[in-house]
Parts: C-alpha cells; structure tokens; sequence
C-alpha cells in the first residue's frame, strides 16, 4: 500500500495531490497516518453555541411543540371567557380582543425570527454532518480499496506459490518416471 498523500491520491483517486479537495487531503491523510476520521459532530457544534443560540434553541423547540399549543388554546379560552362572559362589560380587554391581538402579534413578532435562527443553525448543523458522512464514507471506501489489495496480493502470493510446489511435483514426478523407465 503507498504510504503517502500523494501516492494514495494518484493511486486510489486518479489525481494529483494539489487538485484534492481539504476534506480528500484530511482523509487521506488519516489514512496514511492509520487513524480514525469520525469525530463527535454534536460535540464540535455544542462547544460553538453561546448563551443566545442556547436560549434560541429552546424557545424554537418550546414554541414548536403540542405542548406550547395545547397551552396557548388554554390561554386564549381563558381570556376570551375571562373578558367576554365573566367580566361582562367590566373586561380589561372587551371584544374584540384588541389587547390580546397585540400582545399575540408581539410574541409572533418575536418568535419568528429566534425559531429562524434556530433553523438556520440547524441547516448548519445539517451540513457539517453531512461533510462528516462523506469523510468517513470516503475513508471506508480507502479501507475497503486497500483491503481489496491485501488480498489480491495474499491470492496472488499464493497462486504464485502454488505454481511452484506444481512445479515442484511435476519435477518429482519426472525424475520418478524417468527412474521407472530405466528401471524398467
């Protein structure tokens, strides 16, 4: 097997080393070096976030759940009943809702944006674990070449000494034959 960058480029990638991309050249690399390319994506994503992705994360995931919306059907019954039917005339908030609509319209207006940054990490997310597949996707594939080669050379090591030890035989078995016929 080569034991370099470049010789794996041209050998198993049929390019030059300068035309590789960083992620060919790191993989090879670990393949030259015998080591590992699979890391913890989560791990590396975790230890970029502040305290504003952190948060933002978790009102997308609160703000995005049944839970969030079975608590805010809650709420507006609530209001609608409090102010329309028990408060009567006497309502903080009398039909039709002004206050509620504004307040709604706020928590919209916030919450928009922070579940976009979330999604917008995640989209982030999603596409270093998608250049983490194909790493280690591609060094699987290096291995398995590499293996493939191993074992073509142990069947052809054998092959080779198999041809001998016929050879050999037939050798053997000509002196016999000749011993037989003078014998004979």
């Amino acid at each position: 097997m080569a034991k370099t960058v470049a010789e794996l480029a041209g050998h198993w990638l049929r390019r030059r080393p300068e035309t590789l991309s960083e992620q060919e050249s790191r993989v090879l690399e670990s393949a030259v070096a015998g080591r590992p390319i699979s890391r913890d994506v989560n791990l590396a994503v975790l230890r970029g976030q502040d305290f504003g992705d952190r948060l933002a994360d978790a009102i997308a995931r609160i703000g995005g759940s049944w839970s969030f919306i079975v608590a805010a059907i809650i709420f507006l019954a609530a209001w609608t009943m409090g102010n329309a039917w028990l408060l009567g005339r006497d309502g903080f908030d009398p039909y039709p809702f002004i206050f509620l609509n504004l307040l709604l319209s706020m928590v919209a207006a916030l919450q928009a944006p922070i579940i976009m940054m979330s999604q917008n990490r995640q989209s982030e997310r999603d596409r270093l674990d998608a250049w983490h597949d194909y790493e280690v996707n591609l060094k699987a594939e290096f291995e398995i070449m590499a293996l493939h080669e191993k074992l073509d050379e142990m069947r052809h090591s054998h092959i080779m000494t198999l041809r001998d030890d016929v050879a050999q035989l037939s050798a053997k078995l000509d002196r016999i034959e000749a011993a037989l016929v003078k014998n004979g």
